[in-house]
């Protein structure tokens, strides 16, 4: 430890506690219904004082208020708790402060310890930490008066730091609003506007649909198959909805002709370590990919559902179960295979693919895939309902541009994000900095009319000698 001011002194936990370790009731003299003793188990910990779940008829070891918990078995080994009045269970001790000192003064410290309190506890398959483990704590001991100003400082600066975490904490969601306001904006034009106002030539959307139509006309159509009817209530996007100058297409059109919208393979068969790699909804949770969790099928049940395999940039949209997750197929998995949970979507040259990404992602298209999913046990929307996706299609030169801001300020959401993260991992700093600087003693003055620790450490040592065996340890001071 290091160097102290004068006035303290370097100390054992047991010199200046006591200690109760628990002890469980039998079950059948334990209740929920507030009948008996409060008692207190290792779960029951909350963030500053206990939360009150059971009850006990026999209680058989006691914690007061003024002590502080500890969880000395399990997992959460080190774990610490405020005390109130209550029963402990055997996973819990009380560190019951003697005379003067502050409950809180041994709690901040043995906060400022946690993770040594873990790394120290014993036992193979669940940590221990015992009665000579607590009693030989090494503290640092301030005066008595210093001890209160530590501990009204230390309560001062945490409050701030909680409030900083709250503070940091809302922002993720904020962000997650930002960016869905983006591509609401993006979706409708908004987002456009000034640009279209301030644009030399402006060609019409309605053009690059009938493009589109045709494209698939000299392929000779789009092939219907056995895909059910969409549910025409839950595409209801209107051309009152977007500029005039925009059209609203079908997914199955924006689609590249000879390349439909497709589901992939019934059943992929056993896993194996060579063969087609096949991408499940599992492996891309939240539009992020896991390529880690590819798993792979031969090449005789790839072949059969060949009309599936994906080429490089196109869209893969989950259509069961979680319905709406998105991703866009990287090239080192050109080649590869889709299951049936899923739909592929090779967007046509003629339209920008990540413009379509955004469209997908948009809450009002969620919001229409999510009204067109149907089922109890596994929900899903059906491949007729994923052809009439209606997309807001503006020219090709907006999508462009729409693209490009959407990617200009989300990069701003990601450095906002990273930002955040960066200032949390401070925060996550700022308590234990904070305590250890308060046990270094230099938290709060030194005031050379304090009374030094050792004289207080002479009074404990005396009162413990005067004081019987069974009534050691008296209830501390707030």
């Amino acid at each position: 430890m290091s160097e102290l001011p004068n006035s303290w002194a370097t100390v054992e936990l047991g010199d200046i506690a006591s200690f109760v370790m628990g002890q469980a009731p039998k079950a059948q003299d334990c209740n929920k219904d507030g009948i008996g003793t409060v008692f207190v188990k290792a779960g029951e910990f909350g963030k500053a004082l206990p939360l009150i779940r059971e009850w006990t008829t026999k209680p058989l070891k006691f914690a007061q208020a003024g002590d502080v918990l500890i969880c000395v078995v399990g997992a959460t080994a080190g774990k610490l708790n405020l005390a109130i009045d209550c029963a402990i269970g055997r996973s819990v001790a009380a560190i019951r402060p003697e005379f003067e000192i502050p409950q809180r003064y041994i709690y901040y410290f043995l906060v400022s310890q946690i993770q040594k309190l873990r790394q120290g506890s014993t036992g193979s398959a669940q940590g221990v930490i015992s009665k000579p483990d607590l009693a030989g704590i090494t503290i640092p001991l301030a005066p008595g008066a210093e001890q209160s100003r530590i501990v009204q400082k230390v309560d001062v600066l945490l409050a701030e730091v909680d409030t900083l975490k709250s503070r940091i904490d809302t922002i993720p969601a904020l962000l997650k609003r930002f960016r869905q306001s983006v591509l609401a904006a993006a979706v409708s034009g908004r987002l456009t506007e000034e640009w279209r106002a301030s644009a030399i030539t402006l060609g019409s959307a309605h053009q690059l649909h009938r493009q589109l139509k045709e494209s698939h006309e000299a392929e000779g159509g789009h092939a219907r198959g056995n895909a059910s009817n969409p549910t025409e209530e839950a595409h209801d996007l209107s051309p009152s909805d977007l500029p005039e100058c925009w059209d609203i297409a079908e997914m199955r059109d924006i689609c590249a002709p000879g390349r439909p919208i497709t589901y992939g393979i019934l059943k992929p068969g056993p896993e194996l370590e060579e063969g087609v790699p096949y991408i499940r909804v599992a492996d891309f949770p939240g539009n992020k990919l896991n390529p880690a969790n590819i798993k792979k099928t031969s090449p005789e049940i790839d072949l059969q559902f060949k009309r599936a395999r994906l080429i490089t940039g196109d869209l893969l949209l989950s259509i069961r179960g979680s319905v709406g997750r998105l991703i866009k197929i990287p090239e080192a998995l050109d080649g590869a295979n889709i299951t049936q949970d899923t739909a592929r979507l090779s967007i046509s040259p003629l339209v920008s693919t990540t413009f379509i990404y955004w469209v997908l992602l948009a809450d009002s298209t969620q919001r229409r895939m999510k009204n067109a999913t149907r089922g109890v046990a596994v929900r899903g929307i059906n491949i007729g309902d994923v052809r009439a996706i209606q997309i807001p299609l503006p020219t090709l030169e907006e999508q462009t541009e729409v693209v490009r801001r959407v990617e200009q300020l989300f990069a701003f959401a990601d450095q906002v994000e990273a930002k955040v993260a960066s200032a949390k991992t401070c925060i996550g700093h700022l308590t234990q900095s904070i305590l250890a600087k308060a046990f270094r003693g230099e938290l709060v003055p030194q005031d050379p009319n304090d009374e030094p620790a050792s004289v207080l450490l002479e009074r404990i040592n005396a009162e413990r000698a005067a004081a019987p065996k069974a009534n050691r340890g008296r209830k501390a001071s707030a």
